[in-house]
């Protein structure tokens, strides 16, 4: 499938979608909600792809919504156009919380808006000492979206989070790491590398083990104790049956690397 604002692009088991609009700060415009959802369904069904890597072409990850573009809508009253932008953020989120692959965010400069909440749905952030996240809606009169108002709480707590989102102002990459937007910060020029490193380390451990655990931490968010040692007993046979089980096991035992995934 070809796309007009982003690039995809898969090696050694990781498939990396670069947000393409570097002049926009890739700030997302008509059909490129669309085209972010279609990537990552085509890379949910690449058997060859463990790992998903979300980044942003240029100097920006995601600046959130085109404002020229909105202020159209503005203008034309069309609430039915602001919605739909509402709603393909909705099915990006939610295709990155329901894959059964890792998705890592390589934030590589500003995240705004909804921008911010695309980074803060992926399951790790690592972010260049350039990055800054900010929840920049009320800047323009607008409510957060793209799940802010579930992710951001739970990883800083309500109050906090209250506090990002009135201010609407940014926060740079050691204030993130801080308060866990995000789970590291590199040097910016050393960012594709760290990312690609930990995507590649990803990519070689056993996928039904990294899936399942994926799973589990979400489903822990909304479960009582009791359900969750029923799901790990499931997962943890569902894991014992399965042939990179049999050969981590017989790995460790006869003291050699496993080789997983063959």
């Amino acid at each position: 499938m070809s796309y007009r604002n982003i690039l995809l692009a898969r090696a050694d088991g990781v498939g990396t979608l670069t947000l393409n609009r570097p002049e926009k700060l890739n700030a997302f415009a008509g059909e490129m909600r669309r085209e972010v959802a279609d990537a990552l369904d085509e890379l949910e069904r690449d058997d060859s792809v463990r790992v998903v890597v979300i980044t942003g072409a240029g100097r920006a990850f995601c600046a959130g919504a085109d404002v020229a573009y909105m202020a159209e809508l503005v203008e034309k009253h069309d609430t039915t156009a602001m919605a739909a932008l509402v709603e393909a953020g909705r099915r990006v989120v939610m295709t990155i919380r329901r894959s059964a692959k890792p998705v890592i965010g390589a934030i590589n400069g500003v995240a705004a808006g909804g921008g911010a909440n695309l980074a803060l749905a992926c399951d790790v952030r690592i972010a260049s000492d350039r990055a800054v996240i900010a929840q920049s809606f009320n800047r323009i009169g607008l409510h957060p979206d793209w799940g802010g108002t579930y992710f951001l709480p739970r990883l800083v707590g309500p109050a906090k989070s209250l506090e990002l989102m009135w201010d609407a102002l940014p926060v740079d990459a050691n204030e993130c790491l801080r308060l866990g937007l995000v789970n590291r910060v590199v040097p910016h020029e050393l960012l594709a590398e760290t990312v690609s490193t930990y995507a590649s380390t990803l990519a070689a451990k056993p996928a039904l083990s990294i899936s399942l655990t994926k799973r589990a931490v979400y489903q822990s968010l909304d479960h009582s104790l009791p359900e969750m040692l029923d799901y790990e007993l499931d997962a943890q046979l569902q894991c014992f049956k399965s042939r990179d089980a049999a050969e981590g096991i017989r790995a460790f035992v006869a003291k050699r690397a496993p080789v997983f995934g063959v």
